[in-house]
């Protein structure tokens, strides 16, 4: 199948498989961060998971970043 065929058939997949998809893809480059980034990410999910009151609602990400950079999000 080509890109081009690919690409084309993206609108049809449910957003599950778009996501893993792109997970997919990124697995294939490899690792986004170094060993330490890994050992930090999983550090945090275990805390997050251990008191998941000490995570935000996206909502409140969102309004956190547009007040601190306001017109330079898109």
């Amino acid at each position: 199948m080509s890109l081009a065929q690919i690409l084309d058939q993206l609108p049809a997949f449910t957003v599950a498989e778009r996501q893993l998809l792109v997970r997919r893809a990124i697995e294939l480059d490899g690792p986004i961060g170094s060993v330490e980034d890994e050992q930090i990410i999983t550090a945090r999910l275990h805390d997050h998971h251990r008191d998941p009151s000490t995570a935000i609602s996206l909502e409140a990400m969102k309004a956190s970043l547009r007040s601190d950079f306001g017109s330079k999000l898109s």
